[in-house]
């Protein structure tokens, strides 16, 4: 196997990626949204489960154009070049957001713009985390496949 292979995601696996992230950030932002803004925690989780759909969407095309522009294979995936992937993606989404944010729970965009903010202050550290644990998880395994190919020879 080629360093390329190792490195090279394909959809499945970029689908994959996106329904973690959304899935856990949905479920811990669900319920403190609710709680924060004193509104039904189902109003709030259609909210999430919006916003949720959105982002994943936009993180497999901004991921794929991301990787693409700066290839693992040539960009090492320090904390600023993480730090700066995870704020191009959440300023990116916050214009996108504060449209849905304003049109769901009927507010106006400054209010949702604020919300906005809110949800960033949780995800630029968040997206930071989840990329690094992933990376770091995905490593480790392609790792031990390529030992067990190379052991199986």
């Amino acid at each position: 196997m080629q360093h390329n292979d190792i490195q090279r995601r394909k959809l499945p696996e970029r689908i994959f990626h996106a329904v973690c992230f959304e899935g856990i950030a949905t479920a811990i932002l669900a319920p403190t949204t609710a709680w924060l803004m004193q509104r039904p925690i189902l109003e709030m989780g259609a909210l999430t489960i919006i916003l949720a759909t959105t982002a994943m969407i936009w993180n497999i095309i901004y991921n794929a154009v991301f990787d693409k522009v700066w290839p693992r294979h040539k960009v090492t995936r320090t904390a600023k070049v993480r730090a700066l992937h995870a704020l191009g993606f959440e300023v990116g989404f916050i214009f996108i957001g504060v449209t849905i944010v304003a049109q769901v729970l009927g507010v106006s965009l400054l209010q949702a713009f604020t919300l906005e903010i809110g949800f960033f202050i949780f995800f630029l550290p968040y997206t930071m985390l989840y990329n690094w644990a992933y990376d770091t998880l995905r490593d480790r395994l392609m790792a031990r496949r390529q030992q067990q190919r190379v052991t199986a020879k």
